[in-house]
């Protein structure tokens, strides 16, 4: 049986996602919890978020989750969401620059407000191009359309750690993985189908690629 902590610090969406969870499994146990002893007995980590960045950081740091969150990450499938994704990175430019977790080498970064003709935040559906093979798109056909809210995006240092893109007219960075990492901008709880089966494929990954 599949042990899933869905992280709560306080900012995630957190009712919608253990929702959608509980929707494609009726074989897992699913904590939404902030207590470390509970996200190290799991056996697969979700770390939502929606919000500011530096809030994000003050209330990890304020439940004492930043130690549990990376030793998370570095042995168990681990999934990111939204902000969640975002925190994961090294440094992001919100609020006047904010250290981050630095999980995955990378900065954030915020659209070109200075183009009128591009709305931020980016809202809605769009479409999601994998960049390579991974378990997490398993029977999701390519360039199927996940539901965004955000005005900033992630910038990995390394290439190679661009799971897919999106076009916002430019191509960003709209999911990463690192190992047994995954994240994604978007919100797969959100996305109907396609989202549901990205859930269903994490909640069956062994963290390996």
């Amino acid at each position: 049986m599949q042990h899933v902590a869905v992280i709560d610090y306080g900012m995630g969406n957190l009712r919608s996602v253990s929702k959608a969870l509980e929707a494609i499994s009726t074989n897992t146990k699913i904590d939404v919890t902030a207590d470390p002893a509970i996200i190290k007995q799991a056996s697969h980590i979700v770390f939502p978020g929606v919000g500011a960045i530096r809030d994000c950081m003050a209330e990890l740091k304020r439940f004492e989750l930043i130690d549990v969150i990376h030793e998370a990450a570095n042995n168990k499938p681990f999934l990111g969401i939204c902000l969640g994704m975002q925190a994961l990175l090294s440094h992001s430019e919100e609020n006047g620059g904010t250290d981050t977790l630095g999980i995955i080498d990378g900065n954030v970064k915020l659209f070109d407000t200075a183009d009128e003709s591009l709305k931020v935040p980016h809202m809605g559906w769009n479409e999601v191009q994998q960049a390579n093979a991974h378990p997490l798109w398993k029977d999701i056909e390519q360039d199927s359309r996940f539901y965004f809210v955000h005005s900033y995006f992630v910038e990995p240092t390394d290439a190679t750690m661009t799971a897919a893109t999106t076009s916002y007219p430019e191509p960003f960075t709209s999911a990463v993985t690192k190992d047994n990492v995954f994240a994604v901008q978007f919100h797969p709880e959100k996305s109907q189908h396609a989202g549901l089966q990205l859930l269903n494929n994490f909640l069956n990954w062994d963290g390996q690629s």
